[in-house]
């Protein structure tokens, strides 16, 4: 927003807590920055720029440029009409005087206005602005109260929630203290530095003067606070790159992000630690000590070149002492213990081999509605079978069985219990270790991909149809039973888990109809006596919709495909058929075609014999060639002859692209039909033979794409 003053003023806000959840701070700078504008906006104050840093103790709004007072507001109210509020003479009648008193504004003030009713009165108030930093001192509090959090608290009298307590306010307009109360807080021009750390040693943990906003960062790094997280960030990023280069390692990439926003905001004055750990723990599986280290302790892992794990880690602390080693020596202890005892749960879960596990999971609740997780791991031996056969891996089939018989036995495991991000990686090293097939013990390790909505995907078949297979018991198991997700409400993750389910499918180019496999997972759950809700007969539609509205969101965010050209495949997708791939293909060749020049005419054509049919309620394609009176009726039919034949062809080897250019040569004989005739004739078995000519061209059309939702620029 631009300055209306010449006179304008720094504005700090920082609100003191105690230390925040790292995950809420990013949060709370967007609200605090989206709260500040909106409320400067409705407040008629003027700005040069806004900005909002934060760290685990704090949550800073600076405001550059605020003029001194908010601009002037003129308001314009509409009164009665003009020959109502004067009579003959002019003078204002009992109408004007009354508007006029309402308005607060003298009788003689009111105004007349041409509008398109005619001439009426209009009170004009003109209201000047306040003092900003009274607007400030009046309103911040609400604005402060408006900030949400996933979780808050009350700690005092006042009730006043939070994400953690509120210690202190500071609020500066200039060299101006603002002065008001928050949750029993007072503001004032007192901040605090960083808890242990400063300089001198004495002013620890006393209050820190401010006196003016652009004072503020340089005093707060004087007392070891960086207040700026893309600061901190940077400076966390050089110094783990400088220590991972000191051991020859790179970080281990995938949960470098994760971590490293992690560390921004748990710290105030970030200092990294090269630490060790004993490469006796090596013999561990690599995800294992990864996890440990990331999930307990927020430790980065290190990578040597030959790709295996470094026994080293690297840790960001919130301390810069002498000696640093006491810190580092202390985080190595801590985290030797950790992989000691992963290497206990590794030892002791190897004593009871996957297949002996497999009867424990009669005592894991899957849900209260479908039983243990034993029933669901009977479901997968029976299931997954089934899907092998559909795609045409008959060889697979018997591999499948014990792949799903073994696929939820690391459940009962006491790493999965201590990790259960190690969910199908321990299925996949115990299996190796107990001597299962290759091919079993690598599907069990991709049960679970994509963990993440960009995560890799299996690459095994017995993956692949392993992680169909699971997914799609689930889905449907929670619909069969009721539990069906409901606008923004998913506490199952039924939407996440779908998208990975169609990833899957379509990545993998996977040809099944999954109308079919759903029926096939219902079947199997009545087999297994579940009880559903009396008025779900049958939960095939629901749940293809359902699974329709991910693909959707898929092949929108994914390839960038629009929603009319989407809604055109779904809306010709034949009943009881499912293919999520052809489905896809079929997009990308619309979306391709939808460029070229000739599309958007030949659409427009279409779009007329589709609204003829539809006003007409026509269905009808059978077509009578000795009814014809003109050349390019009989035109149009032979057109419509060899394009069907060509679209078979290409329909059949989906060569969806060459049966869209089919189409392309329609367009001539379909302008040259509707120029050359009228299909509303006299004779109505002339008009109904010509409806039916329009049939078998929406017909053709229709084995495609419904092209009546395709949006084009044609002027219709």
């Amino acid at each position: 927003m631009s300055r209306q003053s010449s006179i304008s003023t720094p504005f700090l806000l920082e609100l003191g807590t105690e230390e925040l959840p790292a995950s809420f701070i990013d949060s709370a700078l967007h609200q605090l920055s989206t709260l500040m504008k909106t409320f400067l906006s409705e407040q008629r104050l003027a700005y040069e720029s806004i900005r909002t840093v934060g760290t685990p103790r704090r949550l800073v709004v600076f405001i550059d440029g605020l003029v001194a007072k908010q601009s002037a507001l003129t308001q314009e109210v509409m009164g009665p009409p003009q020959s109502i509020a004067y009579d003959a003479q002019g003078s204002p009648t009992k109408a004007a005087i009354g508007f006029a008193s309402t308005q607060g504004v003298p009788v003689d003030a009111l105004q007349v206005r041409e509008t398109a009713k005619g001439q009426y009165v209009c009170a004009v108030k003109r209201e000047s602005g306040r003092r900003t930093s009274e607007v400030l001192k009046e309103h911040l509090p609400n604005v402060i109260q408006l900030l949400s959090f996933k979780k808050s608290m009350k700690w005092n009298v006042s009730r006043f929630r939070f994400a953690r307590p509120l210690r202190w306010i500071l609020a500066l307009y200039g060299s101006q203290t603002l002065h008001f109360e928050v949750g029993g807080v007072s503001s004032g021009a007192k901040t605090f530095g960083h808890r242990f750390l400063g300089t001198p040693r004495s002013n620890i943990g006393r209050p820190i003067t401010i006196k003016h906003p652009r004072s503020y960062e340089a005093t707060m790094k004087r007392s070891c606070v960086m207040v700026d997280p893309q600061e901190r960030r940077a400076l966390i990023l050089e110094e783990i790159s400088v220590l991972a280069k000191s051991v020859k390692g790179i970080v281990y990439a995938e949960h470098q992000s994760e971590l490293l926003e992690q560390a921004v905001y748990t710290v105030e004055c970030p200092q990294a630690i090269l630490g060790s750990f004993s490469s006796n723990f090596l013999t561990l599986p690599q995800e294992v000590l990864i996890t440990a280290m990331k999930e307990h302790q927020g430790y980065f892992s290190l990578i040597g070149k030959n790709g295996h794990l470094l026994p080293k880690f690297i840790t960001v602390t919130n301390m810069t002492l002498p000696k640093m080693d006491v810190i580092r020596l202390g985080n190595e202890r801590v985290l030797s213990a950790r992989l000691s005892d992963a290497q206990y749960f590794f030892r002791e879960d190897r004593k009871i081999s996957l297949a002996n596990r497999v009867e424990q999971l009669q005592g894991i609740t899957f849900h209260r509605k479908l039983g243990s997780v034993y029933q669901k791991v009977c479901r997968l031996q029976e299931f997954v079978p089934q899907i092998a056969e559909a795609i045409g891996a008959y060889d697979v089939k018997d591999v499948c069985k014990r792949a799903a018989y073994l696929a939820k036995a690391d459940l009962t495991t006491g790493m999965v219990g201590e990790f259960p991000s190690l969910q199908g990686i321990m299925g996949r090293e115990y299996a190796k270790s107990d001597g299962e097939p290759a091919e079993v013990s690598e599907a069990l390790g991709e049960l679970y991909l994509p963990g993440t909505p960009d995560g890799p995907l299996p690459q095994t078949n017995l993956g692949i149809l392993l992680g169909v297979g699971d997914r799609l018991d689930t889905c449907t198991a929670f619909f069969f039973v009721g539990m069906i997700p409901s606008g923004s409400e998913d506490p199952l993750a039924l939407r996440r888990l779908a998208y990975g389910l169609i990833r899957i499918i379509v990545e993998k180019k996977l040809r099944v109809n999954v109308t079919q496999l759903i029926a096939q997972a219902e079947q199997i759950l009545k087999s297994q006596n579940v009880a559903r809700p009396a008025s779900n007969d049958s939960i095939g539609l629901s749940l293809i919709e359902f699974l329709l509205e991910r693909l959707r969101f898929f092949t929108k965010t994914r390839y960038g495909i629009p929603d009319d050209q989407i809604d055109a495949v779904l809306a010709a997708r034949p009943p009881g058929v499912c293919d999520f791939t052809d489905l896809v293909a079929r997009m990308h060749a619309l979306q391709h075609v939808a460029t070229q020049p000739e599309f958007t005419p030949l659409i427009g054509g279409y779009k007329r014999v589709s609204r003829i049919l539809q006003k007409e309620q026509w269905s009808a394609t059978q077509v009578n060639q000795t009814l014809f009176e003109h050349d390019v009726e009989q035109n149009l039919l032979e057109a419509v002859d060899a394009a069907q034949i060509s679209m078979d062809a290409h329909l059949s080897s989906q060569d969806y692209a060459g049966a869209l250019k089919t189409l392309l040569q329609l367009k001539n004989p379909i302008d040259g039909f509707f120029e050359g005739v009228m299909v509303n004739a006299s004779d109505q078995h002339i008009r109904a033979n010509r409806l039916s000519l329009l049939g078998r061209v929406n017909h053709l059309f229709f084995t495609l794409a419904d092209f009546s939702r395709v949006d084009t620029l044609v002027n219709e």
